[in-house]
């Protein structure tokens, strides 16, 4: 199973003191993915937002700066915001980026839990739906072809052009990612692509019928089970004792939890309930290294993914934390992972589509 990160880039909203602004935090960024790749971590995906609190609204370009400071792990985005980009620069950017780090960059592509991309790209909302499917469709094509042959109804036709630079591999890696729906589960199975579950709150448990959905549509779609990969994007942070975990994690992540609950109406979170997410049957992977690689393992037993990802810097986190926090991963939690799931899964790399 790969093991990894990924990020927003958080930065404070408001100047002040103590305040983390952009400049600050994309140093510390590429700061965390070097470290990462040097304590042998698989994957590092950076998500594109929009907004004040955060400084990715270009992953690909801080994805391209850390490709240079690193050697071996994979750069993701997580996610692009697919409906609001164009699919030829998506394409270019990561394909560029593919050929700078030698083959590491992949594409998550999702349709995206915020909308200010919309209107700032000139997208209509109520196209939300059609925006994605229209755009994964040229996508797919783009990267399944030199020339291209494509048309839609929401962007202009193309008529045998050709998308270049090609990338370093021979296919580059285009995930899907979802928050909760099973249509978009069914979609990412129809499509033989590989599929990442983001869950933030619940009982991880209760989506596990997500991936028997994504799988039931790859088989009657015909596509070979083998080939397919799942991944989990999940909450949590990591110290050498778990009141240290919980303590350095709980203001941040509630902190944002807070304000995007207060945009979308969601009540307000407390230390009680935070507590309790942090429990085996809980969505957070908060603790000691033992701790954090067992409840990994749990869910993968469940959930039978090929990939984890663990969002760490949430709301702002002292660098110093998070570097510490990437250590422990790499070097506590992974291994740990690594020699159980070795167990009873043969050692491969996570296909990709």
């Amino acid at each position: 199973m790969e093991l990894g990160l990924y990020t927003f880039a958080d930065v404070s909203p408001e100047p002040g003191p103590g305040a983390i602004g952009p400049h600050e935090r994309l140093r510390n960024l590429i700061e965390e993915i070097e470290l990462a790749d040097q304590v042998g971590l698989d994957v590092f995906g950076l998500g594109e937002h929009h907004r004040p609190d955060y400084a990715a609204s270009a992953p690909v370009v801080a994805l391209a700066a850390a490709a240079e400071r690193s050697k071996r792990i994979k750069l993701t985005s997580a996610v692009t915001v697919l409906s609001s980009d164009d699919p030829v620069r998506v394409f270019q950017q990561f394909a560029t980026l593919d050929l700078l780090s030698g083959g590491r960059a992949e594409i998550m592509a999702g349709r995206g839990s915020f909308i200010e991309s919309f209107p700032l790209f000139g997208y209509n909302l109520e196209d939300y739906d059609e925006l994605f499917a229209e755009k994964l469709d040229l996508l797919l094509a783009i990267r399944d072809s030199v020339k291209v042959t494509w048309s839609g109804n929401l962007r202009a036709a193309i008529n045998d052009r050709g998308v270049y630079p090609r990338p370093f591999q021979d296919r580059l890696p285009i995930w899907i990612a979802i928050g909760g729906t099973p249509q978009s589960a069914a979609r990412a199975g129809a499509l033989g692509l590989p599929l990442a579950l983001a869950i933030i709150g619940g009982e991880p448990a209760r989506f596990a019928p997500l991936f028997d959905i994504y799988r039931d549509a790859a088989r009657r779609a015909g596509n070979d089970l083998e080939t397919l990969a799942t991944s989990l994007n999940v909450h949590g942070f990591i110290a050498e004792t778990t009141d240290q975990a919980a303590d350095d994690f709980y203001g941040p992540q509630a902190e944002v939890m807070n304000r995007i609950g207060r945009e979308r109406g969601w009540g307000p979170t407390s230390r009680a309930h935070f507590d309790q997410s942090r429990g085996p049957n809980g969505a957070l992977f908060v603790g000691n290294p033992v701790q954090v690689a067992e409840k990994i393992i749990a869910q993968h037993r469940i959930f039978g993914n090929d990939r984890f990802l663990l969002q760490m810097a949430i709301g702002i986190m002292p660098h110093a934390k998070v570097m510490k926090a990437i250590e422990l991963y790499g070097t506590k939690v992974a291994p740990i992972v690594r020699k159980e799931t070795a167990k009873s899964l043969p050692a491969a790399t996570a296909p990709v589509a």
